[in-house]
């Protein structure tokens, strides 16, 4: 672990350590912390804010959440540490992360596993998202409980040329979340797929040191990227859920009283996460296209087709789980 890891775990674990003091004082709150890597307002952190609200209500002021976004105590990857601790209490962190310690997660990073969003919500709802929850709750080395899943939207490449069919990627470097089967999706897709790290995507697109990317609308939005790419092409090669998570060492300290009072709320967290989801989307959507970035159809099939290698390779594993998956209406 570096430096820079320890330092906030140590520093979440004093403050951990302080907030649970409060709990023996005359007014006996215990401030659960929550974190997330995007900021105020963004549906993940908003939802999580309002679960916050519900739960010092419910609990007449006894528990309260004190969310810090915007990457405060680091990635996901320092959050998923800190929970596991029990120095932070709820994170919000990808499959991607998660996908190491269950590895049925990755199923759903393969491309065009979902039809489309709808399809994906009825999977995540019903009893093989619950299964998958419980994989990762149950098992000895997350140190997690996972509280439910949320939306992420679907991902689309943009560029300032249209992507409708494999051969308009042709010698088109595109940047991809740093996992092979990320950029071997890309390659296959027609593209050249280049694992770059978020932080460096705009200036890469602003020098021409890669030709376009791939993300869902508010991304595009938020991160200022469609001020230098201007065509939005709708591929929905990528439709990747997100799931937030409670430390299990919190989570055991718990009645079991408070523990079904969490887990109520967070299944309207999960819910009122993905009202606030296609909000946002639309939003989103609606001062992209009044800035002047150009949405165009692709064509799904000839993706879905030139990506069916990638599925082959990294999804025969999971040939029974991806049958379910694919069986669900």
């Amino acid at each position: 672990m570096n430096m820079r890891r320890y330092l906030l775990i140590a520093a979440a674990a004093a403050a951990g350590a302080a907030g649970g003091l409060a709990a023996g004082t005359a007014t006996a709150q215990t401030v659960w912390k929550a974190s997330d890597v995007h900021p105020l307002g963004y549906p993940t952190v908003e939802a999580i804010e309002r679960m916050g609200k519900k739960l010092e209500a419910a609990t007449k002021g006894r528990i309260k959440i004190q969310m810090y976004p915007s990457m405060q105590l680091g990635g996901e990857k320092e959050m998923i540490e800190q929970a596991q601790v029990g120095a932070l209490q709820i994170a919000r962190i990808s499959v991607g992360a998660m996908g190491p310690v269950v590895d049925d997660l990755n199923v759903f990073n393969l491309p065009f596993v979902f039809r489309d969003e709808a399809h994906m919500r009825k999977v995540i709802d019903g009893p093989i998202g619950q299964e998958l929850l419980e994989r990762v709750s149950t098992s000895p080395q997350s140190k997690l409980i996972v509280l439910g899943w949320m939306d992420a939207g679907t991902r689309n490449v943009y560029a300032n040329k249209p992507a409708t069919k494999p051969a308009d990627l042709k010698g088109m470097k595109i940047r991809m979340m740093g996992n092979p089967l990320f950029v071997e999706t890309m390659n296959a897709m027609g593209g050249n797929g280049v694992a770059m790290g978020f932080n460096e995507l705009f200036g890469a697109l602003q020098t021409g040191v890669v030709d376009g990317a791939e993300n869902n609308p508010p991304t595009l939005l938020a991160q200022n990227h469609y001020t230098v790419s201007k065509v939005y092409s709708l591929t929905g090669h990528l439709i990747i859920p997100e799931i937030f998570v409670f430390s299990k060492r919190t989570w055991e300290t718990l009645s079991a009283e408070d523990q079904a009072l969490v887990k109520k709320l967070s299944r309207e967290a999960q819910l009122e996460q993905r009202a606030l989801w296609d909000a946002y989307v639309a939003e989103a959507t609606t001062k992209l296209k009044a800035a002047g970035v150009k949405f165009v159809e692709a064509d799904k099939a000839a993706f879905y087709a030139a990506t069916q290698p990638v599925r082959d390779k990294y999804g025969s594993k999971y040939a029974a789980l991806l049958k379910r998956i694919a069986d669900t209406k």
